[in-house]
């Protein structure tokens, strides 16, 4: 019996630190950073609220248009949507996305946030489906 009470009441602290470890702190306001594009810096403007992301607008790049256009039209959204930085990379934009996410994280660095627990959230993935083709 002890080891059973020994077994929920470590459980339970294991659950309260997950539940204060997803709840995201931030010096709200906005900030600018940069990551590293194929062709440049890309350079974004974060804005943050006390306990969230709440907009980011791409100030700046010099990534191809066309080929990285996806990137900068899904991960920003996809970022605020799921409050964190585990979101695909764009296929074809590998380097443009890899910049979007370096300079979020960074942004959140400067507001005081934790990018390695922003890393850790995980999103729900879209489940693949079958797709029938016709000719």
């Amino acid at each position: 019996m002890k080891k059973l009470s020994t077994l929920l009441a470590l459980v339970l602290a294991l659950m309260f630190l997950c539940v204060t470890a997803s709840a995201a702190s931030y010096a709200a306001g906005t900030y600018e950073a940069e990551g590293q594009g194929n062709n440049g810096p890309v350079k974004l403007s974060v804005t943050f609220s006390d306990d969230a992301i709440t907009a980011i607008d791409v100030i700046e790049h010099a990534e191809t248009a066309g080929l990285s256009d996806p990137a900068f039209a899904t991960i920003p959204d996809a970022v605020i949507a799921n409050q964190s930085l585990a979101v695909d990379t764009v296929s074809g934009a590998t380097n443009s996305s890899n910049a979007i996410l370096t300079a979020i994280a960074d942004a959140v660095a400067q507001a005081g946030g934790d990018v390695d627990a922003l890393k850790a959230v995980e999103i729900e993935k879209a489940e693949a489906t079958d797709i029938e083709a016709t000719y």
